[in-house]
């Protein structure tokens, strides 16, 4: 009995082991060599920097903290890395953007939720702090082909699902983008709400999502949807499309009643009120100082004399 009982013992030391060894391998992500060598869409500059510095805060710092200042998350293992270090700094910009994209296992896909040029704005970022990096050749050739791409976006009200055909036509050849990553979002007041998981497009270069029913549109039930195509050789290729295939809401814009965000014509009565009266007590208390400056300057005045 004893004997069994060890032997769960070890059985279970086993699979704890085998488990940490697979949660490591999943976070240290292998980069294709095709992605490796992938090049900046854009040019890296102080302006992408800035603009991926204010991506990066809102997704990235909380746990990789700011580069160079060694404050990043230390509750997994292993920890987060410093982006302006040594380590990251050497791989290639490809690489940076695979992972960026891809993810880990603790780590979320961004590609999920940021475009392409989004996060090449973060590898941007991310290279301002290397002072010895150069940054290599742009190729548009992605660029080209992704104005070649079409996308044809169909709605069955039967069985609520939306198709999405990816289709590349140059010239008289048409192809159909086979296996690549489909992203449907819905555009709402404060970002894109995400349909359904990424969907690959099938051998017709067809991905399908299932939309929700109960979705809130517009007072007509129009609703503005993002499709993002993502395409090893073609890039990434987004469209817009406005569909009547929401409920009719006959709600009031963000920007129509009074509200703290509004214009300062809408701004609510009660922080109008609160706003001046503080501002008229501000020059009171001037006007108060500035006349009692004089009764003493006048005061003086007569004492002296």
């Amino acid at each position: 009995m004893k004997t069994f009982f060890s032997f769960k013992k070890l059985l279970f030391l086993i699979s704890i082991l085998l488990l940490g060894f697979r949660i490591l391998e999943a976070q240290n992500i292998v980069v294709p060599e095709a992605n490796k060598v992938m090049t900046s869409q854009i040019v890296f500059n102080a302006s992408t920097s800035k603009e991926g510095q204010s991506i990066y805060d809102k997704n990235c710092v909380s746990c990789h903290g700011n580069p160079g200042k060694g404050n990043f998350l230390l509750a997994f293992t292993p920890p987060p890395a410093d982006l302006a270090t040594k380590i990251p700094q050497i791989q290639t910009d490809g690489e940076l953007f695979y992972r960026t994209s891809e993810g880990n296992l603790i780590m979320p896909k961004f590609k999920n939720t940021l475009t392409a040029v989004e996060r090449w704005k973060i590898v941007s970022y991310i290279r301002s702090f290397n002072k010895k990096y150069v940054q290599p050749a742009i190729i548009k050739t992605a660029n080209l082909l992704a104005k070649t791409v079409q996308i044809d976006i169909k709605y069955d009200s039967i069985s609520s699902r939306i198709s999405i055909l990816a289709l590349s036509v140059i010239k008289k050849d048409t192809i159909r983008l086979k296996g690549s990553e489909g992203l449907l979002f819905v555009k709402r007041y404060f970002g894109r709400l995400q349909i359904g998981a990424m969907t690959k497009t099938n051998n017709k270069g067809i991905a399908t999502f299932d939309f929700p029913k109960n979705l809130p549109g517009d007072k007509d039930g129009i609703i503005e949807l993002e499709t993002r195509i993502n395409d090893t050789i073609y890039g990434e290729i987004i469209k817009s499309n406005k569909l009547k295939i929401g409920i009719p809401t006959n709600k009031p814009s963000l920007t129509e009643k009074r509200a703290m965000w509004n214009v300062e014509s809408k701004a609510p009565i009660w922080l109008l009120i609160t706003y001046f009266s503080i501002l008229t007590g501000v020059w009171v208390t001037i006007a108060y100082i500035i006349f009692n400056l004089f009764r003493i300057k006048k005061l003086n005045t007569k004492i002296n004399n």
